[in-house]
């Protein structure tokens, strides 16, 4: 099976650099202009099937790319549930003594009203596990940042990159081929 996975184009949030998971944030003119050259540059990857996480900016730039509507929406592979800190950056939030034990690094600690590192994880893998379910030899798959890197620090722990190794750029991602043996990647 091939299953690529793209990072949706960039919004105001991504440009800003505020935490964005589940604000349903549409693309921004910058973003959407630098789609429409990605796609003349580098054609994308088609796929038998087409899935996003359901937010618009998922949604917009899969149909920037490929002019279609998705097959399928995978809610468990939407961004990080980020809570309290929604659409804040680190200026706003380095005081704050709930963001400063939340950035501690312990994977059991949830964002105020969000969800722990490790309940994240669990969500992801569920939602690419019902990618790989899917009875079809390629799928498109547009996500989050945050989704990719996490999948790519599972699926590859032997290669041990950190987090930020693995972040895409916005309209960048990974093609993953998944045989009964090996698993191999390369960037999209």
């Amino acid at each position: 099976m091939i299953i690529h996975l793209l990072r949706h184009g960039m919004t105001n949030a991504n440009k800003e650099c505020l935490y964005c998971g589940y604000t349903d944030q549409p693309l921004s003119y910058e973003g959407i202009e630098e789609l429409r050259r990605l796609k003349i540059e580098t054609p994308f990857p088609t796929a038998e099937h087409y899935v996003t996480s359901g937010l618009r900016r998922t949604i917009e730039t899969l149909k920037i790319l490929h002019d279609k509507m998705p097959d399928t929406i995978i809610e468990q592979l939407n961004e990080y549930n980020f809570g309290d800190f929604e659409m804040k950056n680190y200026d706003e939030l380095k005081e704050n003594p709930d963001y400063l034990c939340w950035i501690s690094g312990n994977e059991n600690i949830s964002s105020p009203n969000g969800e722990s590192r490790q309940e994240f994880r669990e969500r992801i893998k569920h939602g690419f596990e019902l990618v790989r379910e899917m009875n079809v030899d390629s799928v498109f798959v547009v996500c989050h940042g945050g989704v990719i890197a996490s999948l790519m620090i599972m699926l590859f722990a032997d290669r041990k990159k950190c987090y930020s190794e693995w972040l895409p750029k916005n309209g960048h991602g990974y093609t993953i081929e998944i045989s009964e043996t090996v698993i191999t990647c390369k960037p999209i």
